[in-house]
């Protein structure tokens, strides 16, 4: 039996999994590690646990099935994608920790930046806002302020990459210096309409062009790791989000996905269409093939199943996340909270870096059940901001059913919630691990064992659909709840 390896560095763990020659799931490693919080609104990893998880995973996974290295065809790469790591170009070793996507150290530069007008040619070039989850200003931080830093960078002594291109680098033993096309466009430096690094969006923010990694299709020959035992090629590589877009099939104009980890982030197909939102939804890079680019717009919302791990670890309420749904039943439905989970600021369609997180409601009676029913429900809400602002972006879109993925799309309770809000069916797969899914079939189909994507289509499965059982003035009701909690909470009006 051959396999695909599949790696998926996320926002609080690394994952290895194996798929078999019929693209099912074989056998998967996860290790957490540790989340940096050096002050408010800063969030950082190590670069060293980034790797260190990863590798350890990969190994894991292929000693507990038993497989050799030469069983595995080929490897996936999958991961978050804006967080932003720079590192030697000799030794490899990371010259800070890595910045990650939630940060917000750069609000003030890019509030800067806005006010000297930048921002329109910068999401005319990569269909972005000027927002501090991006990895541009994160890259200028750095520069900035490490010792040494940018005088080491003019010299060409140090490298940039999203987490993708720093897992090539190292997998590679320092051969390869390469990343795709979906990860460069959240970088604020690529033009995603010319397909190209943007040498004058790189001179704005003083990034030196020789740190930039080379730009590959989704599925391309990213080098090859003799680090588990064989010679193995990277064939696929995509940022988390697209690659959950692959995993779910959604390569038809008009389709759109919802995935649910740490963050929830919804993609929409727009085809060859690059559809330039007035809604303050992102547009981005769906995936390339064959040098081909397919578009899509994203709503990213910030904290999602991280709500889940707030109530775990922060506040104690629960000791798994799988405890949710039974609490959230319990809730008295006459003490309405509302959650606002503004912990590291909004993202679409508000983009407010600076406001913070509130509960709004609290009355005596408010316990666990309470706040763990407002932790599930911000999560439809906030979904709902997305789809609404989509619908008005692309009117076609209208009903489209929504197809969920990620932990928290396992919570019966949330998915229903979520359909009664969108008043919309919510189609979850059998495969919930849609985002390895999509970095394999990349690697399946490069290495020639996987189909194209219209026989891969056809193979997308249906695990339950959830239908709306809400009547108009209770969502309604609920929705101007949530809109006046949101906007009590901006900062930005």
């Amino acid at each position: 039996m051959k396999y695909i390896l599949s790696i998926d560095q996320g926002t609080t763990s690394s994952r290895a999994i194996l798929f078999d020659a019929k693209m099912n799931l074989h056998l998967k490693s996860q290790i957490e590690f540790d989340q940096i919080y050096p002050k408010s609104g800063w969030v950082e990893h190590s670069g060293d646990d980034i790797w260190s998880t990863t590798i350890a995973t990969c190994k894991d996974v292929l000693r507990k099935a038993s497989i050799k290295s030469e069983d595995v065809v080929s490897i996936g790469i999958t991961n978050q994608r804006e967080t932003t790591l720079v590192w030697d170009k000799i030794s490899g070793d990371p010259i800070y920790n890595a910045i990650v996507w939630q940060d917000r150290r750069t609000s003030e530069f890019c509030d800067k930046l806005k006010s000297n007008g930048h921002e329109v040619e910068i999401k005319e070039k990569t269909g972005l806002l000027v927002d501090p989850y991006f990895s541009a200003s994160k890259l200028r931080w750095m520069l900035e302020n490490v010792d040494g830093a940018r005088e080491r960078a003019k010299k060409g002594e140090l490298l940039f990459g999203t987490v993708d291109t720093y897992l090539i680098w190292k997998l590679t033993e320092g051969k390869s210096h390469k990343t795709d096309a979906t990860n460069a466009s959240r970088t604020m430096l690529y033009n995603i309409k010319k397909g190209c690094w943007d040498a004058e969006l790189c001179a704005l923010f003083d990034i030196p062009m020789d740190m930039l990694p080379e730009v590959m299709d989704c599925a391309a020959n990213f080098g090859v790791t003799t680090l588990l035992g064989g010679t193995i090629p990277i064939l696929g590589v995509a940022g988390d989000q697209q690659a959950a877009g692959l995993g779910q099939a959604c390569f038809v104009p008009g389709m759109i996905k919802s995935t649910y980890g740490t963050g929830c982030f919804a993609l929409l197909n727009t085809g060859e269409e690059l559809v330039c939102s007035k809604n303050r939804l992102l547009s981005t890079v769906a995936y390339r093939l064959k040098g081909k680019t397919t578009y899509a717009l994203e709503g990213s919302i910030f904290i999602a199943g991280a709500a889940v791990q707030w109530l775990r670890d922060g506040l104690g309420i629960i000791k798994h996340a799988n405890e949710t749904d039974k609490l959230a039943k319990l809730a008295d439905e006459a003490n309405k909270l509302y959650l606002v989970p503004a912990f590291t600021g909004l993202g679409s369609p508000y983009w407010d870096p600076d406001c913070r997180g509130a509960l709004f409601g609290l009355t005596r009676n408010s316990g666990a059940p309470e706040i763990t029913r407002a932790a599930l429900e911000s999560v439809g809400y906030q979904t709902l901001d997305l789809i609404n602002a989509m619908k008005q972006d692309m009117p076609s879109l209208l009903k489209a059913t929504l197809r969920v993925d990620g932990g928290m799309s396992s919570s019966n309770w949330t998915m229903q919630f979520l359909s009664d809000l969108l008043d919309a069916p919510i189609d979850r797969p059998v495969i919930t691990e849609t985002t390895a899914l999509g970095a394999a079939w990349l690697a399946g189909m490069e290495a020639g064992i996987y189909p194209n994507k219209d026989e891969f289509s056809k193979t997308w499965s249906l695990e339950r659909q959830f239908k709306p059982n809400m009547d108009l003035a209770t969502r309604k009701n609920l929705c101007l709840g949530w809109e006046n909690a949101v906007n009590r909470t901006l900062t930005n009006k």
